[in-house]
């Protein structure tokens, strides 16, 4: 099916169009619903400190309570399936679990997420656990964090102890939550948790997170060999400003750092030190067998995408000499949080992830956008959001149909939320939330989502389930 085509069936767009077999879903993470920073034994994670520093967060919101997930979870679940959504991404918060990032475990931690999973099975949606979503034990950053290569076995006994505990009721796993952005974030810009800066805290945070990437992988198939293991990767289409060499070769290096240089090892192809000279410092933290230890063959990656970046040649940018032109300066089309609406940025990076041999399945497992909701009465109207999503949906159909390897695609987010360092400005849900009386309000965006995905095979089974106080449109 041609683009002309799609867009001219585009108000005919359904989810059986994708295929039976496609998964759907909506995304959300621990620390950004959860609340309950300090309730029954959980420790610290680098967020909660992060976020006691004036001014790292937007208006100096405070995560403490968010959307008190840890609370509400059964009617958030309950939401998920009264809009049809068939599955749930969700992340487990590693300091409650392991409130000092190893050792004693907290029971009262292991005992939520079981009822988290629980009620998802109850209503017939199927949990997609992410195991690292950035919260970091605050005790582990203390000793180093990622820089610290200890963080492998930290991190292989926590997995361990999740694993071991829910490997009965998940099936599909998520090593780690986009390691560019945690680490090139928080380790290098110092704009996100913990606040580092520069190569040497950089470069041995990436290689680790890879490193713990490949061990995740490998233990959780060791402990039961018929889940499904995959990762996560942010990814963004790349333009150059101008078709000029040095534009064309600046847009060449921001494409290599942002889509390429977090994939290729763990493909076995290594790091991209041709194209990035800066990370041959990378070599005095890679021991030997690394190379090995870090190539992994996962059932599926997510793909994060959102926008697209424009890019220009600038000397004075230290290691890429290049710049990226801000979107609100190119006079395009602009979420909340200042990103161009770009739909045809997700089509290609299916096309370009596709063309690794070592990539078996893509799923999307977060696209969607922010935009400054209003509460009129009992209703959003986000007609943006509607657009955003349908345009980029397009896009992945088309992408489908062109050979890309593309099986899911999950909303971000379920509820609105808090966005790290934007704290509660910004607004991703397909559910409108009160934070000052955490009353829900299902979106004109979420009323959408669930009709477009009311046929589905799988919602067919949901509804098949009868449970009481659930109604489909």
């Amino acid at each position: 099916m041609n683009r002309e085509i799609l867009n001219a069936k585009r108000f005919e767009l359904n989810s059986n169009q994708f295929g039976e077999d496609f998964i759907w879903g909506v995304s959300s993470s621990a620390f950004q619903t959860e609340g309950a920073t300090e309730t029954a034994g959980k420790g610290l994670s680098i967020w909660d400190e992060f976020a006691k520093k004036k001014g790292a967060i937007c208006n100096n919101d405070s995560p403490a309570i968010t959307n008190n997930f840890y609370e509400n979870y059964k009617e958030d679940i309950a939401l998920i399936k009264k809009l049809n959504i068939p599955s749930f991404r969700f992340s487990i918060s590693w300091p409650r679990i392991l409130p000092k990032g190893t050792g004693s475990i907290n029971q009262s931690g292991i005992d939520f997420y079981h009822k988290v999973i629980d009620a998802c099975l109850e209503q017939g949606i199927e949990p997609f656990i992410t195991l690292y979503h950035w919260d970091l034990p605050k005790a582990l950053e203390e000793k180093g964090g990622w820089t610290n290569r200890e963080i492998l076995s930290w991190f292989e006994e926590y997995i361990t102890v999740c694993v071991n505990e829910y490997k009965q009721k998940v099936k599909y796993w998520m090593v780690l939550n986009e390691p560019s952005v945690f680490t090139g974030a928080g380790y290098f810009l110092g704009v996100h948790a913990p606040g580092r800066k520069g190569l040497n805290n950089f470069l041995p945070a990436m290689h680790h997170a890879l490193l713990c990437q490949a061990i995740g992988y490998k233990k959780i198939k060791a402990i039961d060999p018929v889940a499904q293991v995959g990762t996560t990767f942010s990814c963004t289409y790349i333009t150059p400003l101008r078709y000029t060499v040095k534009d064309l070769n600046a847009a060449h290096r921001i494409d290599t750092l942002l889509n390429r240089a977090f994939i290729e090892p763990s493909l076995g192809l290594g790091y991209p030190t041709d194209t990035l000279p800066f990370l041959k410092g990378m070599n005095k933290y890679i021991l030997k067998g690394d190379d090995e230890l870090i190539k992994t063959k996962f059932d599926f990656i997510g793909l994060q995408n959102y926008t697209r970046e424009v890019v220009e040649h600038n000397s004075y940018v230290p290691y890429l000499n290049a710049k990226i032109i801000p979107a609100e300066k190119r006079k395009v089309n602009l979420t909340a949080m200042k990103w161009e609406v770009y739909p045809k940025s997700i089509s290609t990076m299916i096309k370009k992830f596709s063309q690794y041999n070592g990539v078996k399945k893509i799923i999307i497992t977060e696209s969607g956008a922010s935009f400054f909701d209003e509460l009129h009465g009992n209703e959003i109207n986000d007609v943006e959001r509607i657009q955003y999503i349908q345009s980029y949906l397009e896009e992945v159909l088309w992408a489908k149909n062109n050979g890309g390897k593309v099986a899911g695609y999950f909303v971000w987010s379920i509820t609105d939320n808090f966005e790290w360092a934007e704290g509660y400005k910004q607004r991703f849900g397909l559910v409108y939330v009160d934070y000052k009386t955490q009353k829900r309000t299902i979106k004109n965006s979420g009323h959408w989502y669930s009709k477009f995905l009311l046929n589905t095979k799988k919602v067919e089974e949901m509804k098949g389930s009868n449970l009481p106080g659930i109604s489909f449109f």
